[in-house]
């Protein structure tokens, strides 16, 4: 009797938590052929500010909660965009290296404390660019970078280790620090097309870092490192781990390194100038011809930077964190891992939230400006394809483009339409 008690209350339990999924998915009914946030998409079309939007949003289980699409058939007048159409997307690349990273950690194979030259002894002798009176470089105002060229090199005295790496507390950076002394280094060496692993690490152990390690918060290609760190400790190709780890195991297909030569990515535009134009597919104003490559020949997969996803693929990886860590009935990270990925790590004073390891946190700023609410976990990539997950309500959303240098921000008109319906529907 005391065991069909137990099998009577489990079979209750589970029934009301699906009940209660079940009645969050209907709760968010409204947001399907929403005319108020397909106006919000269109127009930045229409206004020529972006080239083409797609949007998609999912409950926790895969249900679709919300898609439209939105071209300037002028620009392409042949694109056809869906949840299958393929995107280059950038810094999204790197939460999925984090997430391989976390999952060596819990197999015991990388300890957050691990000096990082215990698996890249090529960076034992690195320096660090100070001021030539000895001050951090991150401290000078911007319109003042470039006057302090040519800067001074010190050794690196403090340990760097993963946990550097997960909160970009390493020092590596980007070559838009607007001191040109360090931004060439990076442009002249076309470090995103390097032959190998290898020949990377040769370059990035020529490079200063820009701060000490755990000195100071700077985004650059820490999640890189990152990626080549698990390389070395498994042995095995970033490509490898992110197909064994994560993509075959949970059926996710729309995340990954390489494209068939017969599959086309949409071109290159830019949009600095306001107005939405084609631009050369090897080119771009920040990182010049520098640009990660996705063929076949290709063995370079870089961790911060280098992976294509289609929105459906990239949707599954996200739902995976939003489910703390499982998708598909495989459990990829603890829970208790993906809390830390999103506790509190750096940038704790900013009002517009917090970063965790790489997932930014948004603060209550959205709310006041209607563009979204504290609480969310967002992440983007350069060419303005953007992530978040609303562990509230239990769905994620995306709205994916290829623009450099856009002067609007997609996400936030696309993410507070969707939120203005939401708070109109709740009140």
């Amino acid at each position: 009797m005391k065991d069909l008690t137990t099998v009577f209350l489990l079979t209750l339990i589970l029934s009301l938590s699906a009940c209660k999924d079940a009645g969050n998915t209907q709760s968010l009914e409204f947001l399907k052929d929403n005319k108020a946030i397909d106006a919000s998409i269109d127009s930045l079309v229409n206004q020529k500010s972006v080239p083409f939007l797609y949007a998609r949003i999912e409950g926790i289980n895969g249900e679709v909660l919300y898609e439209h699409s939105a071209i300037n058939t002028n620009l392409y007048p042949d694109l056809t965009l869906d949840k299958n159409t393929w995107f280059r997307v950038w810094s999204m690349s790197k939460i999925v290296t984090i997430s391989v990273a976390m999952d060596l950690v819990e197999d015991g194979l990388l300890n957050l404390d691990d000096p990082v030259i215990n698996y890249i002894p090529e960076f034992e002798s690195l320096q660090v660019a100070v001021t030539n009176d000895g001050q951090n470089v991150n401290d000078i105002p911007w319109g003042e970078r470039n006057s302090a060229c040519p800067l001074k090199l010190v050794p690196m005295t403090e340990v760097m280790t993963i946990e550097h790496l997960l909160n970009h507390e390493a020092g590596f950076y980007y070559p838009w620090t607007n001191y040109s002394c360090l931004d060439s280094l990076q442009l002249k060496s076309n470090i995103f097309q390097a032959k190998n692993t290898d020949v990377m690490v040769q370059v990035l152990s020529k490079f200063p870092l820009v701060n000490q390690p755990g000195e100071a918060y700077h985004y650059g290609v820490n999640t890189t490192v990152l990626g080549i760190v698990a390389e070395r400790v498994t042995g095995k190709s970033l490509k490898t781990l992110v197909e064994e780890r994560i993509t075959r195991p949970m059926n996710i297909e729309g995340l990954q390194y390489k494209l068939a030569e017969t599959t086309l990515l949409p071109p290159r535009t830019l949009g600095g100038d306001s107005l939405t134009k084609l631009t050369a597919n090897n080119k771009n104003r920040v990182l010049g011809g520098s640009l990660p490559l996705y063929d076949q020949s290709n063995i370079l997969y870089l961790g911060g930077e280098g992976m294509v996803a289609t929105t459906d693929g990239y949707a599954d990886f996200a739902r995976m964190l939003l489910n703390k860590g499982e998708l598909n009935g495989y459990r990829l990270l603890d829970e208790e891992t993906i809390e830390l990925i999103a506790s509190p790590h750096t940038q704790l004073d900013n009002p517009w939230g917090y970063n965790g390891y790489n997932l930014w946190v948004t603060g209550d700023t959205l709310r006041a400006l209607e563009i979204g609410e504290g609480g969310l976990w967002v992440g983007g990539g350069y060419e303005g394809t953007y992530f978040w997950i609303d562990t509230k309500r239990k769905f994620v959303g995306l709205i994916m483009t290829q623009l450099f240098d856009m002067r609007v921000t997609p996400s936030d008109a696309f993410r507070g339409a969707v939120y203005r319906e939401i708070w109109e529907h709740e009140d």
